[in-house]
């Protein structure tokens, strides 16, 4: 960081990280599972990250693997998940400590039509029960559909952020062009 600061609900990232950092899931794009964890250990493991003890989060983790239909997996290797598996491990496993803000980097790339639309369900009803989300994507279609506010960056600056809607009327085609060019 080379200038500003950050405030996550009101707790400087810096001074303040440990608080900060309780308060934020990350769901990367890519997979970083410990691959001597079962998949119920990596939720459980997780947690510890953020203060939590496994008897505390155990229930949790089991409610969480239940609901992204990794209950029957619970005690397997997480390399022999499908992609689509994987991804909902990814999920279960940012939101083991209740976070208020989900932060996803990319969440449906690579996973079928069936599981994009069940995702965007959960963080609907994530996002309706108070949690703030915040999702990258070059799926103009997903943020139409899930974003309430479309921020575009290029070369690293914010050069739109706007309502969805008022971006998509005021840009129309020329933002679908944008998006293509932000992918190539």
């Amino acid at each position: 960081m080379t200038a500003g600061s950050i405030r996550i609900y009101g707790y400087d990232n810096v001074t303040q990280w440990r608080q900060a950092r309780r308060l934020i899931g990350l769901a990367p794009q890519e997979y970083n599972f410990d691959r001597y964890l079962s998949i119920r250990d990596i939720l459980i493991y997780q947690a510890g990250y953020f203060g939590l003890k496994p008897v505390d989060v155990t229930e949790r983790a089991d409610m969480l693997l239940e609901r992204f239909g990794l209950a029957s997996k619970a005690k397997q290797d997480y390399m022999k998940l499908s992609g689509g598996m994987k991804r909902r491990l990814t999920l279960a496993r940012a939101l083991i400590h209740s976070p208020k803000l989900l932060i996803l980097d990319e969440p449906t790339a690579g996973v079928d039509v069936e599981l994009r639309l069940e995702l965007w369900d959960l963080l609907r009803e994530l996002n309706g029960d108070g949690m703030t989300v915040v999702l990258t994507t070059h799926y103009l279609e997903e943020a139409e559909a899930l974003c309430r506010n479309i921020g575009i960056i290029r070369a690293g600056k914010l050069v739109a952020l706007e309502p969805t809607r008022d971006l998509l009327d005021r840009e129309g085609k020329r933002l679908q062009d944008v998006f293509l060019e932000l992918t190539r």
